[in-house]
């Protein structure tokens, strides 16, 4: 990866090769540690592409390296700490970067590493307005391929640092890894704390020569002029050249360039993702003018544009792209951390004059640190999870990141005092500013949660915690009143103040460094909020207000599936409790499966238990409250909709059936039904409907007695069927003992409430003997435990039988009686 004039072989990098081979890792740590303090930088330049690489692993992930991913102290607590101390923020490895970063060594990295958008914007000879980028493009001599960035040592070890986030995502993982112990991730933090200090400066790196100073990187101008890519117009990558200032003429550069050039790779590699429309709704119209021009001059000479390359690989990019929980939750760190340097901000003197001479570069870079460097490119990535995630619990990660960046107050220095009230604290009118910079944030984002939540299945109990989770953010007091205040200074038309008439909402540049040239500052609120919405959807942008019409609507609707959820889940939790409470030590010697008739309700609840079904109706009582806080929602339209969702019921007490008409066939389903059965509303019970003589042996079952005891019980039918109709069909309380032991009629209700055929339906409920259950492993079981026991009380076979039948005959009469009450049970 070095420059190619620097390529040579070297006897330290050979000797280091070996040494990876046949030495442990510890011994390894230590003889590195060792010559980046005994060789001088001439020599560790040839060795530095390889140990970057070595560390963090390559970038098309073949290599490795480390997996810091996976290293945790659980595990490996030996090479956990061995590679924490090399790697730190004062450790070994840096040491090495500072040492090389005095000589102004360069190292190439490939563009076709980058992010997408990134990649396409360059192949469309735009120069991204990240300047991190800005004069480190190389070309080849012959011409578009093999795109490069030269970059000083700092720039290229962080740029391996963060991408490794990225490319080595599908390395194989053999034990179960807590992402926010691992290496990666101390790392992140020990970074992110010692180059974006909430409290006093960033150290100063050490010099290699007494009294010295490591100098910030010199802008460097490009092997290949850039006016090349337009042959009549100036290139835009030249006009950002143009204007691009020295960062050593400015003593104050020297705080805080690390600091910038960090942030920015994270940002770069973690969050510049997204699709091929938002790359062109975003991009200025003097780009898209002069991306025109090119085409138009590329095309005319009837040959593959460089640009059409980009495209297709955005296009090959954004389909392959999916953000990990792992990411995810990397990002979070990063966004709770700058909240956290943000606040630190010393408040403001009273004196702008004052102001001007005491804030140091440090101070003005919190202050802008999140609008100029994070907010788009963040709202971007937020909007790319929202549409793409699956729908399950794992968006969980995704919306505690999003939750953490609308609450910056945390984040802040003073702690909330803790008090015995329950309610929470109000949210201080000083964050009006940062909810109305970022109301896209808070609206447009809540409408994409609003349109997850009336696609999943809300009796889950962590689906119904995600939105217990959103309501009880934007419940905070306060809140809700900023964000209304906020959509009120974007609706507010232009004509109220007169001298707004001739201003343009233009795009912030949002890639110029630090030290570069300020816009003037905005002290008007509602051009600040419609300078912030416009440069992050464009122009023509048709806002939706959160409590508008439309939005109310939605809230609603998911008001109502709150509530019929709240019903399913408490359905379930009755059925589990009358499953438990039927259940008996006397049921054990029934003597049928009740695997045979029982159904599966098919519901995760099942299996969760009571415990985690009472969660999910907490969850999802208390996010109705909040949301009824929020929009204002009345006591008579929960009530309406609590009496809508109670209609659920038939004459029997059948809750939560889909919605459908009975006909000639069965029940058909109508589209309310099919939607309530796709988004897991309501359902019907899922049970084997068909005759149970049909159905495959079981693995409690012996497949020889099944055989000869259904070819037996098939001959009694056949030969009594008509004996056995005329008892069942008598209304006496030989009628009853017969449909107790020849019908079931809980298999009767449950056809009922099925979508089953009605002719098939009363085939199978045609009155027959069953004596299957003599085959089953359990029941023979129980008849050798009595007999034995019988045995033991010198009773005979015979005689035991018979008590046996007399025993079941008396209990058998009095199942009779209570037929209605108890669940029959068939034989």
């Amino acid at each position: 990866m070095a420059l190619p004039h620097l390529q040579q072989p070297s006897f330290l990098l050979a000797s280091l090769k070996a040494d990876c081979v046949n030495k442990p890792f510890a011994q390894r740590c230590h003889d590195l540690e060792t010559v980046i303090e005994d060789f001088p930088a001439k020599e560790l330049h040839a060795i530095f592409p390889w140990l970057v690489e070595s560390i963090f692993g390559s970038l098309d992930g073949i290599i490795v390296g480390w997996n810091l991913r996976s290293l945790q102290g659980r595990t490996h607590p030996t090479e956990y700490a061995i590679a924490l101390d090399f790697l730190d923020p004062s450790g070994p490895m840096m040491k090495l970067v500072y040492k090389l970063q005095a000589e102004e060594y360069r190292y190439d990295f490939p563009v076709s590493y980058l992010p997408g958008p990134v990649k396409a914007s360059i192949h469309e000879r735009v120069l991204p307005e990240c300047s991190l980028y800005h004069n480190k493009v190389q070309f080849p001599p012959s011409g578009g391929l093999g795109l490069n960035l030269a970059l000083n040592p700092f720039e290229y070890y962080m740029f391996y640092f963060a991408i490794s986030l990225i490319t080595q995502r599908n390395t194989p993982i053999t034990h179960h890894v807590s992402t926010s112990n691992s290496a990666y991730f101390i790392l992140v933090d020990a970074y992110l704390k010692w180059f974006l200090p909430t409290e006093g400066s960033v150290l100063p790196p050490p010099s290699s020569n007494p009294g010295g100073t490591i100098p910030s990187p010199a802008p460097r101008s490009p092997s290949v002029p850039f006016t090349s890519y337009g042959m009549h117009h100036t290139s835009l990558l030249k006009r950002h050249i143009a204007h691009q200032p020295s960062v050593n003429a400015d003593p104050a550069s020297q705080e805080i360039w690390r600091s910038e050039t960090m942030l920015q790779i994270f940002v770069e590699m973690w969050l510049h993702h997204y699709s091929l429309d938002m790359y062109q709704k975003m991009q200025s119209p003097h780009v898209k003018l002069e991306v025109l021009h090119y085409r138009l001059s590329i095309s005319s000479k009837h040959h593959s544009s460089p640009a059409q390359s980009g495209y297709q690989a955005l296009h090959a990019y954004q389909e392959s792209f999916k953000p990990t929980e792992e990411h995810v939750l990397v990002v979070r760190l990063l966004v709770k951390h700058l909240h956290a340097f943000t606040n630190s901000l010393k408040p403001e003197p009273i004196s702008p004059s004052a102001h001007s001479h005491t804030a140091s570069p440090l101070e003005e870079f919190k202050r802008v640190v999140i609008p100029r460097f994070v907010q788009q490119k963040l709202y971007i990535f937020l909007q790319h999870c929202f549409g793409h995630w699956p729908l399950d619990a794992s968006f969980r990660a995704v919306l505690e990141m999003w939750l953490s960046y609308l609450q910056p107050w945390r984040y802040a220095p003073e702690k909330p005092l803790q008090s015995a009230d329950p309610q929470p604290r109000s949210v201080a009118e000083k964050w009006a500013p940062f909810v109305q910079e970022n109301l896209l944030m808070y609206t447009k984002l809540f409408v994409g949660f609003l349109n997850r939540a009336l696609r999943t299945d809300l009796v889950s109990p962590k689906n119904a915690l995600m939105v217990f989770r959103v309501a009880k953010v934007l419940a905070q007091p306060n809140l809700s009143e900023m964000i209304q205040k906020g959509e009120q200074l974007f609706l507010e038309p232009d004509l109220v103040i007169p001298h707004r008439q001739h201003r343009i909402f233009m795009t912030p540049t949002l890639g110029g460094t630090f030290f570069s040239s300020w816009p003037p500052a905005i002290t008007d609120a509602s051009f600040k909020v419609k300078s912030h919405i416009y440069s992050l959807e464009g122009q023509d942008f048709q806002y939706k207000q959160m409590f508008g019409t439309e939005i109310r609507n939605l809230v609603l609707r998911l008001a109502q599936l709150i509530c019929q959820a709240q019903q399913t889940a408490k359905s379930i939790s009755d059925h589990s409790a009358e499953t438990l409470a039927s259940k008996s030590f006397l049921s054990w010697f029934r003597f049928g499966p009740s695997e045979m008739n029982g159904s599966y309700t098919g519901n995760d609840l099942d299996e969760i238990g009571q415990e985690n079904i009472k969660k999910t109706d907490e969850y999802l009582e208390k996010a109705l409250e909040y949301l009824c806080q929020i929009f204002r929602l009345s006591e008579a339209q929960l009530t309406q909709m609590m009496m809508n969702c109670g209609t659920a019921q038939d004459e029997n007490g059948k809750k939560q059936l889909p919605d459908s008409i009975e006909s000639e066939d069965g029940l058909i389903l109508t589209p309310l039904g099919r939607y309530q059965i796709i988004n897991g509303l309501r359902r019907f019970e899922i049970a084997y409907q068909g005759d149970t003589e049909l159905q495959p042996i079981r693995s409690y079952e012996n497949a020889t007695l099944v055989r000869l005891l259904f070819q037996l019980s098939s001959a009694i039918n056949q030969r009594f069927a008509e004996q056995m109709d005329n008892l069942c069909s008598r209304e006496d309380f030989i009628g009853s003992f017969c449909r107790y032991h020849l019908i079931n009629p809980f298999l009767a209700e449950r056809t009922r409430h099925s979508p089953m055929l009605k002719h098939r339906a009363r085939h199978i409920q045609r009155p027959k003997i069953s004596l299957r259950f003599l085959a089953s492993y359990r029941t023979l079981l129980s008849l050798f435990m009595i007999f034995f026991i019988a045995s033991q009380f010198c009773i005979g076979p015979l005689a035991c039988t018979f008590l046996i039948l007399l025993a079941y005959l008396l209990y058998a009469v009095v199942m009779t009686f209570f037929t209605e009450r108890w669940k029959p049970h068939r034989h």
